[in-house]
């Protein structure tokens, strides 16, 4: 998405701590940003939704590929090359979410 960021980040312990870890992830993506263009990356602040054990996580994750379809920024979730996962490939997920006779992830709904 052109003006924004979606990420769904699972805690692996305890200690886990979102508010850090988008903290740290802002400044150095912050960071890299200003020294190549001079200019802000990120607004102050984010917006978070905690998961809870009755929320469907796939029906999530394929709402968040989706988004720039619906955003109209592409019309097949494989056209949008700024999303992935650091646990399934692409074409894994494509498979694994898009696997309902109607559910088109090429667009032609």
């Amino acid at each position: 998405m052109p003006d924004h960021v979606h990420l769904l980040v699972e805690g692996t312990s305890a200690a886990s701590d979102l508010r850090r870890t988008v903290v740290s992830w802002k400044q150095k993506t912050g960071y890299e940003h200003r020294s190549k263009t001079g200019s802000a990356l990120w607004q102050g602040g984010f917006y978070d939704h905690i998961l809870r054990e009755e929320e469907d996580r796939p029906e999530v994750v394929k709402y968040l590929i989706e988004n720039p379809i619906r955003a109209g920024l592409v019309s097949a979730v494989n056209e949008y090359p700024f999303w992935g996962s650091g646990i399934c490939s692409r074409a894994e997920l494509i498979e694994t979410l898009f696997d309902q006779p109607d559910i088109h992830p090429e667009g032609n709904r």
